[in-house]
């Protein structure tokens, strides 16, 4: 036991601070937000383009487009392309709120997360409540899911946890391409999400498909199913990628994060705990205090008679 108190003490403090914008918390050979090179790419070369399995790639006037809502951050287009026109960073950024904006073109940087309305940061900011389903999928997102909530990452200091039942959650975390089979079971579970609620879509496959796309058994991602707020790229995506996004739906990610939670902002967030449903709770007057017992009168032997 002491030798197990020991080696405890020794791992010290392992939860790693939100990464500020520009940070790179990723470790090397991590294939992040792609950079394309559009002064060496030839105009008559599509050879990224017939190397992307996914048809990520694309070519118009200004040069290759690729789809990060496509595309599995394989090596394969930039081990194609001769002139070395495209590579990938250690960027993690790569979430977003719109569709549109995961279509990246020459000199792009991260897409924009915009935070959700002040009325839904007012219920969300220190309790939001997630239930994941995998719809169809192959286990690699679900398990990044569940890295996201380790020591390292902590997603839950954020106030973020995933619940077992939708009617205890506020966000609805879908996984998959949405197969045929699984449809009916995600409607219903989104059904009974309680209102205000939001859809994340995680992982190439919810997002469009992935290699999956195209097949008569699958939906082609959840877009195709339920209206999404937020879209997490990968194959599977970083646990960063994970908690950068979430958080900056939350509105929770400044330009330049404070070192400490200035007292005004932490006097508006409301108070932890129970998710939406249970904040809206409290706008129901509450019952009426029932009366205190009265003490136990102890309990007196009765005499035998002679």
């Amino acid at each position: 036991m002491l030798d197990i108190l020991r080696a405890r003490l020794t791992f010290g403090h392992r939860t790693r601070a939100l990464p500020e914008p520009g940070e790179n918390p990723v470790a090397e050979g991590f294939r992040g937000l792609p950079a394309i090179a559009a002064d060496r790419c030839p105009p008559d070369c599509d050879a990224c383009v017939a190397a992307c399995p996914t048809g990520a790639l694309s070519r118009d006037a200004a040069g290759p487009r690729i789809d990060l809502g496509r595309c599995l951050f394989c090596p394969e287009c930039m081990a194609a392309c001769p002139q070395g026109a495209i590579s990938f960073t250690r960027n993690h950024r790569l979430t977003a709120t719109d569709r549109r904006d995961l279509v990246l073109s020459p000199g792009d940087g991260p897409a924009p997360v915009t935070p959700m309305a002040a009325e839904r940061r007012r219920l969300f900011a220190r309790s939001f409540k997630l239930r994941q389903v995998s719809a169809a999928g192959c286990g690699g997102c679900e398990a990044e899911l569940v890295v996201a909530g380790t020591l390292v990452f902590d997603l839950s200091r954020f106030g973020v946890q995933f619940v077992a039942s939708p009617r205890h959650a506020d966000a609805l975390v879908v996984t998959g391409p949405v197969s045929r089979n699984m449809r009916t079971a995600l409607e219903k579970t989104y059904a009974a999400l309680p209102e205000p609620r939001l859809v994340i879509a995680c992982g190439a496959c919810a997002i469009s498909g992935g290699t999956f796309a195209g097949s008569p058994d699958t939906h082609a991602g959840v877009g195709n199913v339920l209206p999404v707020d937020l879209w997490i790229p990968g194959c599977p995506p970083h646990p960063w990628t994970i908690v950068d996004g979430i958080v900056r739906l939350l509105g929770r990610m400044p330009e330049k994060m404070p070192e400490k939670m200035p007292e005004q902002m932490s006097e508006q967030m409301p108070a932890a705990g129970g998710g939406a449903a249970r904040n809206r709770a409290r706008t129901t007057p509450a019952p009426p205090r029932q009366p205190e017992r009265p003490e136990a009168q102890p309990h007196r032997r009765r005499e035998k008679r002679s």
